[in-house]
């Protein structure tokens, strides 16, 4: 019986990473960004290398906070321009426990 499951396990397992590897092969077409979206874009890359350059050493703990913060929203507004969807890898681990649990 042990080996039944550990055999169905392993079935399972080296079929979710050849579906994975399948999917990261694939080449999706890309749409191009607007005008608009490219100038948008480009605004939070100039702004993000002008935080990078900045001497921050003579900052506050609230200017710093407010730059992390600033920081956190630029890269929200990047990622939909971008218009990608992304998985943590919690949420990656989640979704294969509960599909474990459900077959």
């Amino acid at each position: 019986m042990k080996k039944l499951i550990y055999s169905l396990i392993l079935v399972f397992t080296l079929g979710i990473s050849s579906t994975t590897v399948s999917a990261a092969t694939k080449n999706e077409t890309k749409t191009e960004m607007t005008a608009e979206q490219r100038a948008q874009f480009e605004r939070l890359v100039n702004r993000v290398e002008e935080i990078r350059k900045m001497d921050k050493s003579n900052l506050t703990r609230v200017e710093k906070k407010a730059l992390r913060s600033e920081l956190r929203e630029m890269k929200q507004q990047a990622r939909v321009l971008e218009k990608g969807v992304y998985l943590s890898v919690g949420a990656i681990i989640i979704i294969i426990l509960l599909l474990i649990l459900i077959l």
